[in-house]
């Protein structure tokens, strides 16, 4: 008996549902409608004669064959693209020293970094990670090859390759209280973040206190989940437990955050390029990204 072919858009919407949590999260990832993404799980399901998701109106798991699959779907996406780049680039290697903000996609950039290096195994990274300043403060000093950092104001140096939103944000059971002090979880000085909360709430005459200063976005998040107060974040650090503050009279509407590439004009400049397209691509469908032309 001949089995149909399976369709790797159609395992790229699978995973892509699996690693967001959501429909949703998947439409925005892969750049398809909610619909498109439902089709093409239920023509997946089709093919397999097989559910892969156990649906409710309220939750969402795979099923033991959506587990099964999930493994090989992974493989064979990983093969299609490694397969693709060795067909149609030239070989790429070396050692490439890059720093890596925390701003950037928390969630998805270790499986990012992962799977650039299945596909890229020549190239040798040397990771850093920390908040912006302290990357550029070592590209500066010869450290580094390449920063992927958020945007400096001042110098305006890179090119965007990354935008979000910024966004209020507090612990799911926050509730708040226009007639107390807005109590603030932030970085040390300077932060652009800490001074958009300070000058925001400001032009409202709101009073604030500092509950908590953190040295890194990770300690903010937590400080922000376990309730001790408000932070000012790019959208993808919300998380579960976290709500969004939305009243636009108590909360002002916030710009965008960007994040740029720098060095892509220095020695490891052929390595960078292979690393943002990587990256770019992988997150090509999110409608937050810039693409790399």
């Amino acid at each position: 008996m001949r089995y149909p072919d399976l369709e790797i858009d159609l395992l790229r919407a699978f995973v892509a549902v699996v690693e967001t949590g959501s429909f949703t999260g998947a439409a925005e990832a892969v750049g398809r409608s909610q619909s498109a993404i439902s089709q093409k799980v239920l023509r997946l399901e089709e093919i397999l004669d097989r559910r892969v998701f156990n649906r409710t109106s309220r939750s969402m798991s795979l099923t033991r064959e959506g587990e099964r699959l999930l493994a090989a779907a992974r493989q064979l996406l990983e093969f299609n693209d490694s397969l693709l780049r060795d067909l149609r680039e030239p070989d790429t290697a070396g050692t490439l020293r890059l720093g890596i903000s925390e701003d950037f996609i928390p969630a998805q950039l270790p499986a990012l970094l992962a799977r650039f290096g299945r596909i890229y195994p020549g190239v040798h990274l040397e990771l850093m990670t920390g908040l912006s300043c302290r990357l550029l403060e070592a590209y500066d000093g010869g450290l580094l090859d390449a920063v992927i950092a958020k945007k400096d104001g001042a110098a305006q140096r890179g090119r965007v390759i990354w935008r979000e939103p910024l966004v209020w944000m507090a612990a799911a059971d926050y509730q708040s209280d226009p007639a107390r002090p807005v109590r603030l979880v932030m970085l040390p000085p300077p932060c652009t973040y800490r001074e958009l909360m300070i000058s925001s709430l400001d032009g409202l005459r709101r009073d604030w206190v500092a509950a908590c200063t953190a040295s890194s976005l990770m300690g903010i998040q937590a400080a922000v989940a376990g309730g001790l107060g408000v932070t000012v974040l790019g959208r993808s650090f919300v998380q579960p437990h976290m709500q969004i503050l939305r009243s636009p009279e108590l909360w002002p509407v916030l710009p965008m955050t960007e994040i740029v590439v720098v060095g892509e004009e220095g020695q490891g400049a052929a390595l960078v390029r292979s690393l943002v397209d990587f990256l770019t691509e992988s997150l090509s469908g999110n409608e937050a990204l810039l693409r790399v032309s």
